[in-house]
């Protein structure tokens, strides 16, 4: 019987848990108070991980909330690496999901039609 999730994915989820509650309880640096982290892919040989990141104000400027992560990148790989069992902890790279503003931009758009058909 086949497996419904890889282990990529598996681990990709286990990896997304373990570091969300490491930057919201354990990280001090003020530039990642308000920042969630929305996916993580993981290479095939489990090398790298990918981090996708998100702000909670969608229209602030990623650039100081990316380095912030950057910098903290060797403490959450080895908090990782204590937290979950594997034989090699993969390296962090982060990059930033926009989707939360492009869907507020398409919500405007569409609201916005709206009220110049209703005229």
């Amino acid at each position: 019987m086949p497996r419904e999730f890889s282990r990529n994915q598996r681990l990709g989820n286990q990896v997304l848990r373990t570091l969300n509650e490491l930057l919201r309880f354990e990280t001090k640096d003020p530039r990642l108070e308000m920042v969630s982290l929305t996916a993580v892919d993981l290479s095939r040989d489990l090398s790298y991980a990918q981090v996708h990141f998100s702000m909670l104000d969608p229209n602030a400027d990623p650039a100081p909330v990316l380095e912030g992560l950057q910098r903290a990148s060797g403490f959450l790989r080895g908090r990782l690496g204590r937290e979950i069992k594997i034989r090699h902890v993969p390296e962090l790279r982060f990059s930033h999901d926009d989707s939360a503003a492009e869907a507020q931009r398409i919500s405007d758009l569409i609201e916005k039609a709206v009220e110049t058909q209703d005229e």
